[in-house]
């Protein structure tokens, strides 16, 4: 229909079609609806109700695209997980930092000469096949290390997360035999976060940006990004240096060279439309674009953990001794999974236990990627398995392990417990920086309060006097010294 039609009032032939021809106001069998219709001008009420459900379909679809384009989903989320991965990695880093020569070093049982061309084949990236020497590797794993302590805390979020997969991918791809489940979902979830917009919430980053509002309300004008443009030119120097060395395998489609390159272009291309650009189209569409990448890697994140639990969970229907309720019970007999013998002892010693356990995982498993469609039972499923990895943790002796799959399950949190947790560790910090106040008020007081500032101590002549003049009475009230909370 034309709009010219549409306005005046007047059907169209087309409006006619779906009318059946014998329905005419004559007719025997017709209701008359149709000629009413005509009459007054109006469509037929089956093109009126067939309308009515395209301008509603029409506006689902428009909201779902201003939803996935307008904002990244998930803040609370994505900040989870950054801080969980992130949190994993450090302290396994630093819990195997006696052993890491053992582990990853030159002198490792996975040699450097294997290692090298196992990459060769593969093309996976590492770092550490740049050099085979001791200083490089005690950089390459200084970095993994700073970086980590940094994307944690959300310190220029966008750079470190590139940063944490190059250690994480240089690490891990080194010495593939000494990885378990945990480190390939780190492995996996290191990729994906480079994607997200993981540090809108609980980030330094964040309260950068607060301030930076603020100080632009009170002035006017911001302030130029001199940190961020000085970390992106030594970057982009480095990755230049790496890539005329050839030290970076091209792979496929260039490999990792070309995803390095276009992360620090892109990198570049957002600082550039945010400082020299006088219209804010172009940091609007970079927006949009840094939107819709965020969201499909935050759905690709949440598709990754219904995908580990679902495999998981068909693979351990195939087992016998799932099959039979008793798998649970031999890992518990393992020397290396006993961590606590007599714990380990006293759950195995029930059989019924046993049984529950081992077919209360698997129920659980399989069931999960179906529970997202109802949110009571998902958030109660989701509590049950966070609680089995934190039993695994202590019983089996994998803390990294579970400690990774709770960090994949918190994608699923619901918003509202993350504000609430949020909240609580912002009061605590509070009343943690009011106890600290009045503890080095009291210091204050009880170090200076009885002799106040200028006067000599007891005991003490100052140099030129005879001798020190009688005080006078202490009064019942010190005097007060610093600022309380």
């Amino acid at each position: 229909m034309s709009d010219h039609d549409s306005a005046s009032g007047h059907d169209s032939p087309r409006d006619y079609a779906s009318v059946r021809p014998h329905d005419s106001p004559g007719d025997p069998g017709s209701t008359g609806d149709h000629g009413s219709a005509r009459d007054h001008g109006s469509a037929p009420v089956g093109w009126a109700g067939r309308s009515d459900r395209e301008q509603r379909l029409d506006r689902a679809v428009a909201r779902g695209v201003s939803r996935l384009t307008g904002r990244a989903l998930g803040p609370y989320q994505t900040a989870v997980i950054r801080i969980g991965f992130a949190g994993t990695w450090l302290l396994f880093l630093l819990r195997e930092f006696p052993h890491r020569q053992e582990m990853y070093g030159p002198d490792g049982p996975w040699s450097w000469d294997l290692a090298q061309q196992l990459t060769a084949s593969n093309h996976a990236f590492t770092a550490l096949m740049w050099a085979d020497g001791q200083i490089w590797f005690e950089a390459v794993y200084a970095l993994a290390v700073l970086s980590s302590v940094l994307f944690l805390l959300g310190w220029r979020t966008r750079t470190m997360s590139v940063l944490f997969l190059l250690g994480v991918l240089s690490l891990q791809n080194r010495s593939i035999f000494m990885g378990d489940g945990g480190d390939n979902v780190i492995h996996l979830m290191a990729i994906y976060l480079v994607l997200t917009r993981c540090g809108q919430v609980w980030s330094l980053d964040a309260r950068r940006e607060r301030r930076a509002a603020g100080a632009r309300a009170r002035d006017g004008r911001s302030r130029p990004d001199r940190v961020g443009v000085a970390l992106w030119a030594v970057l982009g120097l480095a990755l230049a240096a790496a890539t005329l060395a050839g030290k970076i395998d091209g792979g496929v489609f260039g490999g990792w060279r070309t995803v390095y390159w276009g992360l620090w272009a892109a990198q570049g291309l957002w600082w550039l439309a945010g400082r020299y650009t006088r219209s804010v189209q172009p940091r609007v569409f970079l927006d949009v674009v840094a939107n819709l990448v965020h969201n499909a890697a935050l759905f690709v994140i949440m598709a990754e953990a219904c995908l580990i639990y679902a495999t998981a969970g068909w693979y351990k229907i195939q087992g016998s001794r799932w099959q039979d309720g008793t798998a649970v019970y031999y890992p518990l007999h393992l020397d290396y999974f006993s961590p606590w013998p007599a714990l380990s002892d006293l759950l195995s010693s029930s059989g019924a236990l046993v049984m529950l356990v081992t077919y209360g995982t698997v129920v659980a498993q399989v069931a999960f990627p179906f529970t997202l469609f109802n949110r009571r039972v998902k958030n109660v499923l989701l509590a049950a398995m966070m609680t089995e990895h934190a039993v695994i943790a202590l019983v089996l002796g994998l803390p990294f392990f579970s400690l990774a799959m709770i960090a994949a399950d918190a994608v699923f949190l619901p918003t509202s417990f993350l504000r609430r947790l949020g909240g609580w560790a912002t009061g605590a910090r509070g009343r943690l920086a009011r106890a600290r106040g009045r503890l080095s008020s009291r210091v204050v007081r009880t170090r200076f309060g009885r002799t106040g500032f200028g006067r000599p101590r007891l005991g003490r002549t100052p140099p030129g006097s005879a001798e020190e003049a009688p005080r006078p009475a202490e009064t019942a009230e010190e005097p007060h010294v610093g600022f309380t909370a």
